[in-house]
């Protein structure tokens, strides 16, 4: 598929159900042939022609057994982090024979973890699915949620689900508080890049050190003059007081030096990529070209007073790989 079929609300939001910022599935009614927790995953799922476990078929996604009686299966999953919810993709890759007819989505707010109280709400009425595909749709609420219910009826086999939104920052609770402005918890996401031949550009913005040197931003090596670079739209206006590069894993594929530039633009702007990617060829230097060494964390607290921002784009010199950008700020 390409990025032109790909609604707005999934190019440009947060996955709110990705395993890899901490989201995780509480329950599920069945999930005898494939373990439930695949499904949020963050990699797209594979398949193994001829890869069996116990339970038959090796399947990467959530998948149950096939009802014989009344009823319909279901799966809770804890958001990563409270959110608005634009939309979802429902990704049935793989699954040919074995898919859902349908499928519908509830979701809640709780402080906690849901239980048999608690007040559900319908975001996606019942929907036809296909085999192997994406199912983009558009969520029917603009409230906060904390979690969601996935209904598939009656069993099958859901490869991934995506729930694309914003996650809420609460204004008043960290008001002249130093937050991470850049984190995909915050909403940091990331709007274009000059290349990303390796690794996972997404999880720059993730919580915790990196894993290995795939879990990350690397560039392929540059063989003509010039440099990478990439811009991510912070989760809120702030105004930046330190920045954090780390190259953890990088060791001979480190860049030699990295600046950062930053701006303020539109609420959104990020559709208009060409638009954001001009404009910050003449965003102030927040950063000023830095060396960087190889498996560190760079913390730079003496940056430049820009004002407010909403924007960044770290340059690297002239390739290589980052694991993971901080940038500090107060909510402006």
């Amino acid at each position: 598929m390409s990025a032109s079929e790909i609604p707005p609300f999934a190019r440009n939001a947060v996955n709110l159900a990705s395993a890899g910022l901490g989201a995780r599935a509480l329950f599920a009614t069945d999930d005898f042939f494939a373990e439930v927790g695949r499904m949020l995953a963050d990699a797209p799922a594979v398949f193994y022609p001829d890869k069996y476990d116990d339970h038959g078929k090796w399947m990467d996604g959530w998948e149950s057994r096939r009802k014989r009686g009344p009823g319909h299966d279901y799966a809770v999953v804890r958001l990563a982090t409270a959110g608005v919810i634009r939309g979802f993709d429902i990704d049935t890759a793989h699954f040919t024979g074995n898919y859902p007819p349908a499928a519908r989505i509830e979701a809640c707010d709780v402080p906690g973890e849901p239980d048999d109280k608690t007040a559900w709400t319908e975001i996606l009425p019942m929907t036809p699915l296909g085999p192997s595909a994406h199912h983009y749709l558009e969520s029917r609420s603009a409230q906060v949620w904390t979690h969601v219910r996935l209904h598939i009826y009656p069993d099958g086999g859901v490869a991934r689900l995506r729930v694309f939104g914003e996650p809420h920052i609460d204004a008043a609770a960290h008001a002249g508080k130093l937050i991470d402005l850049a984190s995909g918890l915050n909403g940091g996401h990331v709007v274009a890049y000059s290349d990303a031949h390796y690794g996972a550009f997404g999880r720059l913005l993730a919580p915790g050190r990196g894993l290995d040197m795939g879990d990350g931003w690397e560039t392929r090596r540059r063989r003509v003059p010039g440099n990478d670079w990439i811009i991510i739209a912070l989760g809120a206006r702030g105004i930046v007081e330190k920045v954090e590069l780390d190259t953890a894993h990088y060791k001979g594929n480190f860049p030699d030096s990295a600046s950062i530039l930053a701006g303020e633009m539109p609420a959104g702007s990020d559709a208009l990529e060409e638009a954001v990617v001009t404009s910050s060829m003449f965003w102030p230097e927040l950063l000023p070209q830095s060396k960087l060494q190889a498996d560190h964390i760079h913390v730079f607290e003496a940056v430049n007073a820009t004002g407010p921002v909403t924007h960044i784009r770290l340059n690297i010199f002239p390739d290589g790989g980052i694991s993971r950008v901080r940038i500090w700020g107060k909510l402006a």
